[in-house]
């Protein structure tokens, strides 16, 4: 794995620090690790049937004579909020509660198989709020039962301050069990070095005028999704037929010899490196190189569709302090919060107004950590406009390992071979 450079004076807060760990993670967290890491554990998703579909009452049910302890146990994923927790400070000096935070989260799969037989029992899982990514292990909680619902009039910062965007999220549409702790998208990175024209469509990676200089992706689920949103399929809505015809026309794209390689996150080396000009890519990434290698790659979200993921906040159903957690939850959505978060970690923030108060921020400041802050706030990257929402799209939502292993066997041979 790439080790991040030195940093330099306008890297020392963090701002703009590569975090590698996260995004491997992520990656490792995508469908084919998932149900590999699921079958070896053996983790079916047992629990409370049919509760995708939470009774009427079940807000009230849950939340009813709940009270406050004055503590908080957060599972979260390392290198995923500042290590000083400036902002759980300010909820402690704020509310009085006190947090527990662990970085305790490496993959989704394991992470299921590890609490999985707890929440099957009813039992304490020893957290009250977790950070899950959306995908299979998502739907695995969800449809277990495991996943306490939310009483939304305990949230006014959300409900005043997140980007409409996040309130019709495919996988947990109303926001019943979940909220973003915060985004990231996958898109087309580019050398504007080496491509003296604008890259603007998903065609552009199956140009014979970059033939070998081409990257994509080697996680199937992002590979499957280019090629489906190629020919104009909505991933979110695919069938296996619309699988196969993408799987060709990625074979089109392979046997033409377009592709240099499928990569994992050495895509980043190889687009510095001039390995590759043109490249599948996380948006976060691009924009840490660029600030902390000082390189000027571009990163657009093709006209004919992204892909967008999601880490969200959930509670499990077993907490022992879920008000207290419900409450830490809607102070991440104050604007201010919203915004040192963001400062911070670079991904896509769910709250619009952060960037007007990173931009005051910025003004208090000088020299480099001033530069670094107006880079965040300014970043299409950490705040995309509502026409880039429009364009990305959502994974596929199996609703069984089967299936799962269905769309596996058809993409993972064109990395493979």
């Amino acid at each position: 794995m790439s080790q991040p450079p030195t940093p330099g004076p306008a890297l020392l807060r963090g701002l703009t620090q590569r975090r590698f760990d996260r995004r491997d993670t992520l990656r490792m967290s995508g469908l084919a690790a998932l149900g590999m890491a699921l079958s070896a554990c053996g983790v079916k998703g047992k629990g409370s049937p049919g509760a995708s579909a939470p009774a009427p009452d079940a807000v009230a049910k849950f939340w009813s004579g709940k009270t406050s302890n004055g503590k908080v146990n957060f599972a979260n994923w390392p290198l995923y909020m500042d290590p000083a927790h400036p902002e759980l400070k300010k909820f402690t000096a704020a509310t009085g509660v006190q947090v527990k935070y662990q970085e305790v989260i490496l993959e989704m799969g394991p992470w299921f198989a590890k609490v999985q037989p707890q929440l099957k029992a009813g039992q304490d899982i020893g957290f009250d709020l977790m950070v899950i990514t959306n995908g299979i292990q998502f739907k695995q909680f969800v449809d277990s039962g495991f996943l306490a619902p939310l009483d939304h009039t305990k949230l006014p910062n959300y409900a005043a301050n997140a980007d409409p965007a996040y309130k019709n999220e495919a996988f947990d549409r109303g926001n019943v069990y979940t909220v973003p702790w915060t985004s990231g998208i996958t898109g087309i990175a580019y050398d504007p070095k080496k491509i003296n024209r604008p890259v603007t469509r998903l065609a552009d990676l199956w140009d014979p005028a970059f033939k070998g200089k081409v990257g994509m992706f080697s996680d199937t689920q992002e590979l499957g999704n280019f090629g489906m949103m190629a020919l104009g399929i909505n991933p979110e809505k695919s069938t296996p037929d619309d699988w196969k015809k993408a799987a060709e026309k990625l074979k089109e794209q392979k046997s033409a010899g377009v592709i240099r390689n499928y990569y994992d996150q050495s895509y980043v080396d190889a687009l510095g490196k001039g390995e590759v000009w043109i490249t599948q890519a996380w948006s976060g990434d691009i924009f840490q190189k660029n600030v902390s290698d000082g390189t000027d790659f571009t990163f657009v979200i093709p006209e004919d569709g992204g892909t967008i993921w999601t880490d969200n906040f959930a509670i499990p159903v077993t907490a022992k302090n879920p008000l207290d957690a419900i409450k830490l939850i809607d102070f991440f959505y104050q604007v201010d919060i919203a915004a040192s978060l963001a400062e911070y970690i670079n991904y896509v923030c769910p709250v619009p107004a952060a960037r007007e108060q990173i931009r005051k921020d910025a003004a208090a400041k000088s020299g480099d950590d001033k530069a670094s802050l107006e880079a965040v706030a300014q970043s299409p990257l950490v705040f995309p406009a509502a026409a880039d929402y429009a364009k990305l799209h959502y994974y596929r939502d199996f609703a069984t390992q089967a299936e799962q292993q269905q769309y596996q066997s058809i993409f993972e041979p064109i990395v493979l071979g």
